[in-house]
């Protein structure tokens, strides 16, 4: 089950993620808009669509980024809600606070998916979108993630994946090797997009980060392929 083997221990791999998103920070929406042709845009939707959360309730926006996810959500409860966006980098949280300037019911956290300093049973939603796998040990994330959502509460992952149609996946792999080329083009640097590219082809399978997740006790674990599978939407219930 341990297939994500990176060739760093977990101290390298959290420098190194620090470091790639140093770099790419004040160009990240405009690679990402690059890289998926916009559908990046289209999947976060379709991610808050189907977690469809209700007024007045609390979310934690893990990998928070440049804000993508906590401004659907406060759009979708028509601003009736409350966002705790937490973030390892703290560029990436500057970037955000400044997109989002005008919302006042976000708070910003710079902090680790890990070791979550926030009490048990307390969040009604838990979103993490294309951060898991930037993450040393999952298992440790998904417990901690289950222990801060209130009985009730959902947990709901939006991440890259594994493509099942085998025409698909060779061009998908053919454009996938051209992405550092791209990255170096617009950032001026293509080690931040080898990463991607590497972290990516050893992420795990739709149902390998299924099973995890009911390994760490979440309930009616489901997930959708968007795409042809090139990312895939997790949901679980704590209860």
């Amino acid at each position: 089950m341990e297939k994500l083997k990176m060739r760093f221990n977990n101290a390298e791999k959290k420098r190194l993620v620090q470091k790639v998103f140093n770099k790419v920070f004040d160009k990240y929406d405009l690679m990402n808009d690059i890289l998926s042709f916009g559908s990046h845009r289209l999947w976060k939707r379709q991610m808050m669509s189907w977690l469809s959360p209700n007024t007045n309730t609390i979310l934690l926006d893990m990998a928070s980024g440049t804000g993508d996810i906590t401004k659907l959500f406060l759009k979708h409860v028509k601003n009736k809600g409350l966002v705790f966006a937490v973030d390892p980098n703290l560029k990436m949280l500057e970037i955000a606070k400044k997109k989002l300037s005008k919302f006042q019911n976000i708070k910003w956290y710079l902090g680790d998916a890990e070791k979550l300093n926030f009490k048990d049973n307390y969040f009604d939603y838990y979103s993490i979108s294309f951060g898991l796998r930037n993450t040393n040990n999952i298992n440790c994330v998904l417990s901690e993630a289950y222990r801060v959502l209130k009985p009730g509460g959902r947990f709901i992952c939006l991440e890259f994946s594994k493509i099942k149609n085998y025409k698909f996946k060779r061009l998908y792999d053919f454009y996938s090797k051209n992405i550092p080329k791209i990255g170096n083009l617009v950032v001026g640097d293509d080690q931040p997009y080898k990463y991607l590219v590497e972290s990516i082809k050893n992420f795990y399978s739709q149902d390998e980060l299924a099973i995890l997740m009911k390994k760490n006790n979440f309930y009616k674990v489901k997930y959708r392929n968007l795409n042809g599978g090139i990312v895939a939407i997790h949901s679980g219930w704590k209860i």
